[in-house]
């Protein structure tokens, strides 16, 4: 992968994560549909992470600066691939990035997602690209001042349950 990227945050330090992190990020996913809600199933969770998490797919994590090591992260950013659904091209695409609520509106979120867009323009992509919660409006204010642009609407229909049927 790169080699490390600044990261000028006082009190927190940025750190390269592996494969080898794999709990912490299913960690991390959970925390983030908890958030949302807390009541939908989150079981596929780690169904994800162990089918796109390798050493192709860019993870940093963020640690307090004085903090015992073994008091995990207090923000990650994972990064998968996607293509333009116009032009084909394979681009780096955020599958994580969670901030813990006690470290939130310090900067840390633009912070990794400038590591990230420097990460993408080092590897020559051109674009970058997520996907946010319709309701996550902080979220998408973030992504917004960041220049992110709504580019397609995820639309979807679900049928009821049929009794005695399990998710």
């Amino acid at each position: 992968m790169a080699a490390e990227q600044s990261f000028a945050l006082p009190g927190y330090s940025l750190r390269i994560g592996s494969t080898l992190d794999r709990a912490t990020l299913v960690k991390f996913m959970e925390r983030t549909y908890r958030e949302l809600n807390p009541h939908q199933p989150i079981g596929h969770l780690a169904d994800t992470v162990d089918r796109y998490l390798s050493r192709d797919t860019p993870l940093w994590w963020v640690d307090e600066a004085n903090a015992d090591s073994a008091a995990g992260p207090v923000a990650g950013l994972w990064l998968g691939q996607a293509s333009d659904q116009r032009t084909g091209t394979l681009h780096p695409y955020a599958l994580l990035l969670y901030v813990v609520p006690a470290h939130r509106r310090r900067g840390l979120a633009t912070a990794l997602l400038t590591v990230a867009h420097q990460w993408a323009q080092q590897q020559g992509h051109r674009q970058i690209s997520l996907q946010v919660f319709s309701d996550n409006r902080a979220a998408q204010a973030l992504y917004t001042s960041l220049g992110y642009q709504p580019e397609a609407i995820l639309m979807k229909k679900e049928w009821p349950q049929e009794p005695g049927e399990e998710h």
